[in-house]
């Protein structure tokens, strides 16, 4: 993960990226984390001097990370126009997600026959620091946590070949699930509780499902939230508890 600071004259959305060796790299790595996290929002067009004075840098690493983005589909490059951050198809989410529903309810499944004490109890506190998180309204820590959990869980399978896998869809995932965790949120560190109690007690079929109806839940959120689909209970629940608490603040 590329180190970014921000002084205090900054203005938000600026980020000076450290100088290790290759720049290129570090460029790519801060532009790849900014549209993940919504500082770079969808269909946003992306001018290189813009996007060097954001950083820090001359043009040249913009436009390499720019051609390598667009090779890797976060960004589209449109000849005569430029660049733009790429807009999800329905389509591709779906598809995305359901790999991930494959690779993670295995991984639950495996997690629950290998898991030791010592696992168990770092999934259980992952819990705990991901819904503070949720509660204080700390988004980006919430989406992190998230996926450290989720990492743990494939990495608790004993499985590289899942590992390798879900490594290569994790930055996707959470691409996705960021605009949806604060509706998502409190039910699914509820989901995540469920789940580490199946794989704290040996039961792999239930890891397996709660895992595979989790995900669920996540790809319904997402297309809800672009106006795709019916609510989940879940999220309607989460949402009826965010005007609750949004009355009483």
């Amino acid at each position: 993960m590329t180190t970014i600071s921000a002084g205090p004259t900054d203005s938000p959305g600026v980020r000076h990226v450290k100088r290790p060796t290759p720049l290129r790299e570090s460029v790519y790595e801060a532009l790849t984390e900014m549209i993940i996290d919504g500082t770079l929002e969808r269909g946003r067009h992306l001018v290189e001097v813009e996007l060097a004075g954001m950083l820090g840098v001359s043009r040249q690493p913009v436009r390499e990370a720019l051609q390598r983005l667009n090779n890797e589909g976060w960004v589209d490059l449109r000849p005569g126009f430029g660049a733009m951050v790429h807009v999800p198809a329905e389509d591709e989410v779906d598809q995305l997600l359901a790999a991930r529903a494959a690779l993670e309810s295995e991984s639950a499944r495996l997690a629950a026959r290998h898991a030791t004490k010592e696992d168990v109890a770092k999934l259980r506190d992952l819990c705990k620091v991901g819904a503070a998180f949720h509660d204080a309204g700390d988004i980006d820590g919430a989406v992190r946590t998230n996926g450290e959990l989720h990492g743990l869980i494939t990495e608790m399978s004993g499985n590289r070949f899942l590992v390798d896998f879900a490594g290569q869809v994790d930055r996707r995932v959470r691409w996705y699930y960021t605009p949806v965790a604060p509706v998502r949120g409190a039910a699914s560190w509820r989901e995540h509780t469920r789940l580490v109690k199946a794989i704290s007690d040996s039961d792999e079929d239930k890891a397996a499902q709660i895992m595979r109806e989790h995900t669920e839940h996540t790809r319904k959120a997402y297309h809800e939230l672009q106006g795709g689909g019916e609510a989940t209970e879940p999220v309607v629940a989460e949402k009826k508890a965010a005007t609750r608490r949004r009355r009483t603040d």
